[in-house]
């Protein structure tokens, strides 16, 4: 009886111990995934500002529309010159530094036979009307300069567009240029760095700011593995001493 009842602790003591080292290989494992997410997101950073800041490039045409990622273009200075379509202007609910309101997005038939969606800027719910702001709305060639951007689809959070409705919670490229008809339209659109002359839409509000909390989760997990081995130690050092 004795003996069995000494392995048994002995048993659970084993099983503790693996528990423990599995729990520190997954703590460690986590902290490390988030130290490389660390030095990704820095990078993505590092060029997302360098991008931002260079001089305008051409907006990608047609013949490079299928390496147009996030990665590879997104926020990227360019500049394109066309017409504004202003009657198939859609407006989309955002919510900026300047409050809620919409961001009013324009097709721009540019003078290389395919269409853009700019961005123009923001509008407050009572500038929503174009009747409410004749002097923003430009009728002649204009050349847009701004920071590329991915298309958003579906929606925004527990909301989605319907384009039925007119309703639009986010840039959704294909579904806003289906809406309005738009034919040749860009995969990606444009936010402009400029207001035009009469103040509204209000441009250049594009936030380029990302959360950077990995190394407080790596130096959390790091901590939680250290508390574990700690943990262990003081176990087995306990039962060591009650079994001596």
């Amino acid at each position: 009886m004795t003996g069995t009842a000494t392995h048994r602790p002995r048993r659970g003591l084993v099983l503790l111990g693996v528990l423990a080292l599995a729990g520190v290989a997954v703590f460690t494992s986590l902290g490390v995934w988030q130290v490389e997410r660390l030095f990704w997101k820095l990078d993505l950073i590092q060029r997302v500002e360098e991008r931002a800041q260079a001089a305008p490039v051409p907006a990608p045409g047609p013949e490079d529309w299928p390496a147009v990622t996030a990665a590879s273009q997104e926020y990227r200075r360019v500049s394109v010159t066309g017409r504004f379509l202003n009657d198939k202007e859609t407006l989309v609910q955002a919510v900026t530094e300047r409050g809620g309101g919409f961001w009013v997005l324009t097709p721009l038939r540019t003078d290389r036979g395919f269409t853009v969606l700019v961005n123009r800027g923001f509008v407050p719910p009572e500038r929503r009307s174009t009747d409410s702001r004749p002097d923003g709305l430009i009728d002649q060639d204009t050349t847009v300069t701004g920071l590329l951007r991915v298309t958003e689809p579906g929606g925004g959070f527990l909301r989605s567009n319907d384009p039925a409705q007119d309703r639009w919670y986010s840039r959704d490229v294909a579904a806003i240029a289906a809406a309005r008809g738009v034919t040749e339209a860009a995969p990606y659109f444009i936010d402009a760095e400029a207001s035009p002359p009469g103040g509204l839409p209000v441009g250049g509000l594009t936030v380029l700011k990302f959360r950077n909390n990995h190394l407080v989760y790596a130096l959390t997990w790091f901590a939680l593995a250290l508390m574990l081995i700690a943990a262990s130690l003081y176990v087995a050092r306990s039962e060591g001493r009650r079994r001596g």
